[in-house]
């Protein structure tokens, strides 16, 4: 290697950034601390910004575009230097190339429920996940107040320093618009619009600007889903009796799948009577509703089979002793 090549390789002649991913927001020439020819060439593609730092201070902005790297076209980097019009010897600057495109589909979510009053519910609890889209809007706030010295900026990294940011604001401005939860999968778009201008104003000072907001889907928390399926059940059903004995039955069939788990005191010490009751109205309901010229009169077998439905609902916890006794007594007496 001869002296002019040694000299050659100590001088940067060609700048540029060929994007290897669409993650990156920032990337830092690496120049290895070697000096940038006088006239060498820059390389801005669309999409992108290169910035020239001198000697810690932000100089010379370039949009896209390919430029000879002389004295005209670095006009801050030489007002630093006071450099003469006629200068034509190599410079030391760091060279920062930003992506100017929109960055999509980042995430966002409320990492814990968010209490909010309901016209409905009156208090409830939700959670809520979505999306949304930002740029570098602002070139020096963005390397000022956020990059700083960094040689890579990715998005994942921008994404995880903004995720408390927007999980905030978004509760702040749910409480704001006072919408019902169940009316809330109708408004997503309309709530995201609200939401923008508020993000905004948080993201102003990195230089960003946020692009979109949106709301994928709410939640709410499985106590106040089983309520509102329950007032859904009872909305459909015409004939409240039969809703009643609905669930009644399935709470027998809950007890007698657990009989030593404590379903019958869950139930209720009531619990028991009532459904022999029920069984009894059920009987009287079906004679009532289909009149014979003569009163029918139980048979020995009726008697004998409530005896043994008995027996089961106090072998399942259903039923007390005493509850039992007082109805094997009644059915007996009819013997």
């Amino acid at each position: 290697m001869g002296l002019f090549d040694f000299i050659k390789d100590e001088f940067v002649e060609v700048i540029d950034w060929v994007e290897k991913d669409n993650n990156t927001v920032l990337w830092k020439f690496p120049d290895r601390d070697m000096n940038i020819k006088y006239g060498a060439q820059l390389t801005v593609r669309e999409s992108q910004t290169a910035v020239f730092f001198d000697e810690g201070r932000l100089a010379d902005v370039f949009e896209p575009g390919r430029f000879e790297l002389v004295t005209q076209n670095l006009p801050l980097t030489t007002t630093f230097r006071n450099w003469d019009k006629g200068f034509k010897s190599p410079f030391l600057a760091d060279v920062y190339f930003i992506s100017l495109k929109t960055f999509t589909n980042l995430k966002w979510g409320t990492p814990n429920p968010i209490l909010m009053r309901d016209p409905e519910f009156k208090q409830v609890r939700i959670k809520a996940h979505g999306t949304y889209f930002i740029k570098v809007n602002d070139i020096s706030k963005f390397m000022n107040n956020y990059a700083g010295t960094n040689s890579v900026v990715k998005i994942a990294g921008l994404e995880e320093s903004l995720r408390n940011i927007v999980s905030q604001h978004f509760a702040e401005s749910l409480a704001e618009a006072k919408i019902s939860v169940l009316d809330m999968a109708a408004n997503y778009t309309e709530l995201g619009e609200q939401i923008v201008p508020i993000l905004q104003k948080e993201f102003e000072p990195f230089g960003l600007e946020l692009v979109k907001f949106q709301i994928a889907s709410t939640s709410l928390p499985k106590e106040v889903l089983e309520f509102y399926d329950k007032m859904t059940n009872m909305n459909m059903v015409n004939d409240m009796n039969k809703f009643q004995q609905f669930q009644q039955s399935q709470a027998i069939e809950k007890a007698a799948d657990n009989p030593g788990g404590g379903a019958g005191e869950g139930i209720g010490m009531g619990m028991g009577m009532g459904m022999a009751n029920m069984m009894m109205n059920q009987q009287n309901q079906q004679n009532q509703a289909n009149p014979q010229p003569v009163e029918k009169v139980q048979t020995k077998e009726e008697i004998m089979s409530m005896l043994k439905d008995l027996g089961d609902l106090l072998k399942n916890g259903i039923l007390t002793q005493e509850e039992f006794d007082a109805k094997k007594k009644e059915l007996l007496a009819r013997l």
